[in-house]
């Protein structure tokens, strides 16, 4: 490693380390961060769009609405865009959950447990904005907030539009990523 990566580095452990700032949450507000987690969604939504035996649904799943009305979206206090977007996390894991079950071939495998592990990932992120918790048992799926599926790619087709979408519009405008780190 050279040395302008190592100060970088350092500098980044710094900031992170410096009293008074969610470090957890840090490197989620980054834009760049979140972009790298789309550039993966869009990556398994063409590999499954290019596949042709074995990822196929066996039935249609339940997913969020990725459209934004942004009137609407605006007037919502952050709880409820959290809420939001927790309920979309929530089916987006399940349904993805189910494919990682099914798909056999090891390429497509590992995509989808990153899609996973990304979903989870920012389910905590979300959590961790000190906003109340989604209970999905208090919600009933395939509401009006809620479509069908029902083949791999367009699963993964809205998981990308759902991560650019509402997650991007609640992350950018969640007071923990707006805070003045002076």
């Amino acid at each position: 490693m050279d040395i302008p990566r190592i100060v970088a580095v350092l500098l980044m452990v710094l900031e992170w380390t410096r009293p008074g700032l969610p470090s957890p949450l840090r490197p989620i507000c980054d834009s760049r961060v979140l972009d790298h987690v789309i550039k993966e969604a869009r990556d398994t939504e063409a590999a499954m769009r290019s596949c042709r035996e074995g990822c196929g649904l066996a039935e249609p799943m339940t997913v969020p609405l990725t459209s934004v009305d942004f009137t609407v979206w605006e007037k919502k206090d952050i709880q409820e865009q959290a809420r939001e977007v927790q309920a979309g996390l929530s089916l987006l894991g399940k349904a993805i959950n189910v494919v990682r079950a099914s798909v056999t071939n090891a390429a497509l495998h590992s995509l989808i447990d990153n899609s996973y592990s990304n979903i989870n990932n920012i389910g905590q992120v979300v959590r961790r904005l000190n906003i109340q918790e989604y209970n999905p048992s208090s919600s009933v799926s395939g509401g009006e907030d809620t479509l069908r599926a029902s083949t791999t790619s367009e699963l993964f087709s809205v998981h990308t539009n759902f991560l650019r979408g509402k997650v991007r519009l609640l992350l950018s405008s969640a007071p923990a990523c707006n805070q003045d780190p002076s």
